[in-house]
């Protein structure tokens, strides 16, 4: 895309959640329209789009109205089929590009990409039978944490391994699905950064957060991260040449451990995380405009934090804290407008917002 798009254009976003829905309301900001493409009925990202299609993505004739209908396509969720992917590329641009969406979709795949720039990741082997299986808690050891190799998040298609007597189990957990084999990392903390390039191959980065999970779901970002500040230009730095290496325009979220020989890359996520949430109320420009920013060919926005900020994930049952939490000062909620508060999902998030500390 040579030219920025101009006003009243139409962005059309793949995914109607709630990240579907913040990158709406950031477009909106900015004088786009946007356009969901959602099977499920009812999307929290329709409530502020102008226009939303309600279809499988193996309906044809509706992609190919939708593809139709908008300037640029994105998407707010990796999994994505392939065939829906190829019609629509037909059709308008799609950013991030299809390279970046093809290693991100398969743990192996990215694993050996991010191993081949020089970076350090888990241990891993292929598993896809009982046979391999063993060959991997030869080659990985144990303790160790089987996983879907595909469509697996908030800690769904994970089984863990104590020893190799849990194997049986761990391959019953995956259901015949294509896996891989991690080792567990010695690391004292998670850390992720939100990165950003234009087409033009500018790059800005957001500080590095501290992430906290709990029962595989993110449940709190710390900004800033309490680690040396010569690994966080470190975390930003090995953020930027995985933007470039993949020609990347949007905004991309990488997962670090901290270990005590450095970083070591979780997993990359080609588009706006949970873990950049607290940009909304830290940063002038927060990561879903930044997103839209780079999509559209606009320039990158500064994204300097201007403020210390805690997110916490509202998850469930804390829709009940709501009516508290909105009587906290230097608290901004952000909720996502879900009918059925349900256990284990994400409702809306928190950021605790606080003046810069010095020293």
């Amino acid at each position: 895309m040579t030219n920025p798009l101009p006003q009243g254009a139409v962005i059309g976003i793949l995914g109607g959640g709630q990240l579907g829905r913040m990158l709406s309301v950031a477009a909106a900001r900015l004088g786009f329209r946007t356009h969901i493409f959602e099977p499920g009925a009812n999307p929290p990202a329709g409530h502020v789009a102008e226009y939303v299609t309600t279809a499988s993505y193996e309906d044809e004739s509706a992609l190919r109205a939708f593809g139709q209908a908008v300037d640029v396509i994105t998407y707010e969720f990796e999994n994505v089929p392939t065939s829906a992917l190829d019609l629509l590329g037909s059709l308008a641009p799609i950013h991030p590009g299809r390279d970046a969406l093809r290693i991100s979709q398969d743990r192996i795949t990215e694993k050996e990409f991010l191993s081949g720039l020089g970076l350090s990741v888990a241990p891993f082997a292929v598993v896809d039978d009982a046979d391999s299986l063993a060959v991997a808690i030869e080659k990985v050891g144990t303790p160790s944490i089987l996983k879907t190799r595909r469509f697996g998040y908030d800690g769904k298609g994970q089984a863990r391994l104590k020893s190799a007597d849990d194997a049986t189990q761990a391959l019953a957990d995956m259901a015949g699905a294509p896996a891989v084999l991690e080792g567990f990392i010695d690391f004292s903390c998670e850390i992720s950064v939100i990165a950003a390039r234009s087409p033009s191959g500018e790059v800005a980065c957001f500080d590095p957060g501290e992430n906290v999970h709990e029962g595989g779901i993110l449940r709190k970002t710390t900004v800033p991260a309490n680690v040396k500040s010569s690994l966080r230009m470190d975390a930003v730095i090995l953020a930027g040449r995985i933007l470039n290496e993949l020609d990347y325009v949007g905004v991309l979220g990488v997962e670090l451990f901290v270990t005590p020989s450095g970083l070591v890359v979780n997993e990359i996520a080609p588009r706006v995380h949970n873990s950049g949430h607290w940009t909304q109320n830290g940063c002038t420009v927060d990561q879903f405009e930044q997103h839209i920013r780079a999509i559209a060919g606009w320039p990158l926005g500064n994204g300097q934090r201007h403020s210390d900020v805690v997110m916490e994930n509202l998850i469930g049952d804390d829709m009940d804290r709501v009516p508290s939490l909105a009587t906290q000062a230097e608290t901004a909620l952000h909720l996502y407008g879900k009918a059925d508060v349900k256990k284990g999902r994400k409702m809306g998030h928190v950021n605790y917002v606080s003046a810069i500390a010095k020293g």
